[in-house]
């Protein structure tokens, strides 16, 4: 009987294999892209005692241990070994982002994956696989589109480190990216990709106020640089915010009869009509416009990050008066990691 049971649960697991041999596949390549960028990090002691080591990144490396401590003492962030190594990444790219669209409606193709659940993008550790996995979906008729991150969370699985990339960053810019990070350490939900992410960027970007006036002062040069630059992307974000419900009320008008030629025209105006406008937006710093005019899958990228900051922003005032450490308490309780 129970070699039976044995023989039983082997070939169920033989079938479950089979049914999903290219979650097993991608999830083996990134595992071990992951674990080739953790083996390969030394610990952050090592740089900052070899002289031959730039000054200047040693003090962007002994800032991000102040901002980790920071994220820690202050907001209540998870304490984990992330951040403790260096990754050096010989000025290459690490990973990149694959992200699809549907061509005339602004919905995200999504990929389900244990753990994480539906996720609106997958990540590869080689740019061949991406480029693949892009021809791929751009045959199925969806938008696509890559990107490079400066930074990501394992959630746990494994020690993330610093990537040498990121010292290229101001001092603002590093704070909101490490505890944006930090947050999805503390605070994930699983099918929720939309909450997780608006929610480590207002937590990113707000506590990244907080952190320079402590150190440097509010009349800092790095504060100034920072609330700069900050008011540019919020101003830019809501411009594109707004183009993406102008982008969603084109779709909408759509008929049945609508002949592809028709819908890709106007799908075209419109977008090139918010780009174009996005020029008249004051700016400290003007942006650089994207080298082609962006798909469906860039206004996505500013749904999926910004859509739900005023939200928080009303929240963390009305409910907690401002205090960021309460709501970061009140979030880990509501939300129990993963």
């Amino acid at each position: 009987m129970l070699k039976k049971i044995l023989w039983g649960i082997g070939l169920l697991m033989l079938v479950l294999l089979t049914w999903n041999w290219q979650l097993v596949v991608y999830g083996v390549r990134q595992g071990y892209g992951q674990m080739h960028i953790v083996w390969n990090a030394r610990p952050v002691e090592e740089f900052l005692a070899n002289p031959d080591f730039p000054d200047s990144l040693k003090a962007k490396l002994m800032l991000i241990q102040e901002i980790r401590r920071y994220a820690i003492d202050s907001l209540g962030l998870k304490d984990t070994d992330n951040y403790k190594t260096l990754y050096d990444q010989k000025g290459e790219e690490l990973m990149w982002v694959v992200q699809a669209c549907e061509p005339f409606q602004l919905k995200a193709r999504q990929w389900k994956f244990p753990v994480v659940g539906t996720v609106p993008y997958k990540g590869f550790f080689e740019k061949q696989q991406a480029l693949d996995e892009r021809a791929r979906l751009e045959a199925e008729g969806y938008d696509v589109s890559i990107r490079n991150p400066g930074g990501w969370s394992t959630l746990g699985w494994f020690t993330d480190p610093i990537l040498s990339g990121m010292l290229n960053r101001n001092e603002g810019d590093l704070a909101s990216l490490i505890i944006h990070e930090m947050v999805h350490a503390t605070i994930f939900v699983k099918d929720d990709v939309d909450f997780n992410e608006n929610l480590a960027s207002f937590i990113g970007d707000t506590a990244a106020y907080y952190f320079l006036a402590s150190k440097y002062g509010k009349t800092s040069a790095e504060f100034t640089q920072y609330w700069q630059e900050d008011q540019d992307y919020r101003r830019y974000s809501k411009h594109i915010l707004r183009g993406t419900r102008m982008l969603d009320s084109v779709y909408r008008s759509f008929t049945d009869t609508a002949s592809l030629t028709t819908k890709q025209r106007e799908k075209k105006s419109m977008i090139e009509k918010i780009m174009t406008t996005a020029d008249t937006l004051q700016l400290y710093t003007p942006r650089k416009a994207p080298g082609r005019l962006p798909n469906n899958t860039y206004f996505m990228s500013y749904y999926l990050y910004q859509a739900r900051q005023n939200t928080f922003r009303l929240q963390l005032d009305n409910e907690f008066n401002g205090n960021l450490r309460k709501y970061v308490e009140h979030l880990t309780h509501k939300h129990p990691f993963l």
